[in-house]
């Protein structure tokens, strides 16, 4: 069933229709600022739908009893996630020499998590996250993250979340269906869920099961030889997980979402990331992405609560980082001990908020839909 649209009356929040058309005017340049009223002129009705989702997305929380919490950016350790580069900074306490290397956060993952210890059962945030070097036109170096967290639920119920959420963004927005670099997709329509092996034999002609050994650094030897029979040639010195994801980017991202939107879940238990192996196959993790237009909006886990385990897969993690990177970010010690004390059975979710405004604004850079964007390098 469609939901039925929400009344609004300001400018900002104003009636879904008409929806806006993509934006023909200049790309903002240095002689074109975002604030020339002209260049403004061309984004402000996608900021109005911008207005208009965030909206639908606090009411759709506060209709199922979440909690809408507020955690701070500046943090110890900004993610763990060994491709991701972050922004540090330095804490200066009282006393001048008394100083700490901190981070701003790539997710508020950790800080959500040690509310669920405390005691929220559910709780949501739209955070202000940052992740260095990452700029194009689906990335920005700040950006807006919606994550979401159910105590004593299973990650399973997020898809339903997800269905929900999007369906109302749209609504919102005046939108009954979204385009996207030329791909069309109906959220009204039922979703489509497919496993990451369903979508490697779908898409890319590839047996995944046959290709990975069930172990979390699996022999990259039979993927990288049925990858090359699949046309995606394999690199010197590639891991299991850098073959996985140029057949992915390469063959299977542009797929999904196509007609209506599409869970990805089922991935494998070396790219558990959060997660927890699924109990019926400990190959496979409680993972799930969820795409629309071919665009990526969504990734949403079972969560991992055993510290031990936590710990080793962030050392893994900090160990590949400092091969390819030459850096390592310091483990959250707290966000353990939050672990160790006991976190509940919890499922969680981090959403591109930004992403959703682009497919519902019918734009297809993100910064149409940025209030104030981040200057780029080399500007004044």
């Amino acid at each position: 069933m469609r939901l039925s649209r929400a009344s609004c009356n300001s400018l900002w929040y104003g009636p879904p229709h008409p929806v806006p058309p993509p934006s023909k005017a200049a790309p903002m340049t240095a002689a074109h600022p975002f604030w020339h009223p002209d260049v403004f002129a061309a984004r402000a009705p996608h900021l109005a739908v911008r207005g208009r989702v965030l909206g639908a997305a606090r009411r759709f929380f506060a209709d199922r009893g979440f909690v809408e919490v507020d955690t701070p950016a500046l943090q110890v350790s900004p993610g763990m996630e060994p491709h991701l580069h972050a922004f540090a900074t330095e804490l200066v306490g009282a006393n001048p020499d008394d100083r700490r290397r901190m981070h701003l956060h790539t997710s508020p993952e950790f800080a959500m998590k040690k509310l669920l210890v405390a005691g929220v059962p559910r709780l949501f945030q739209i955070a202000r996250v940052f992740r260095n070097g990452e700029r194009s036109a689906t990335h920005h170096p700040e950006f807006s993250m919606l994550e979401w967290y159910r105590a004593g639920e299973g990650y399973t119920a997020l898809v339903e979340d997800c269905v929900e959420l999007v369906r109302a963004a749209a609504v919102a927005s005046g939108r009954t269906v979204f385009t996207f670099r030329g791909m069309s997709c109906d959220p009204f329509r039922p979703w489509r869920v497919l496993t990451v092996a369903d979508a490697f034999a779908e898409y890319a002609g590839i047996d995944l099961t046959a290709a990975y050994d069930g172990t979390h650094e699996p022999d990259p030897a039979p993927l990288a030889a049925a990858a090359a029979r699949a046309g995606v040639a394999p690199h010197a010195g590639d891991r299991w997980e850098d073959i996985f994801f140029r057949v992915m980017f390469d063959r299977i991202e542009p797929h999904l979402g196509a007609g209506v939107p599409c869970v990805l879940t089922d991935y494998p238990v070396c790219m558990a990331a959060l997660s927890r192996p699924k109990p019926e196959d400990p190959t496979l993790a409680e993972r799930f992405e969820l795409y629309a237009c071919g665009l990526e909006l969504a990734n949403a886990f079972g969560e991992l609560t055993d510290a031990a385990v936590q710990r080793a897969r962030f050392a893994a993690d900090m160990d590949l980082k400092e091969r390819l990177y030459g850096e390592r970010f310091p483990v959250d010690e707290d966000f353990l001990a939050a672990l160790e004390h006991g976190m509940p059975a919890s499922a969680g979710i981090a959403l591109g908020f930004d992403r959703l405004v682009m497919l519902c604004a019918g734009v297809e850079t993100i910064e149409e839909v940025l209030w104030v964007p981040v200057a780029p390098v080399g500007t004044p």
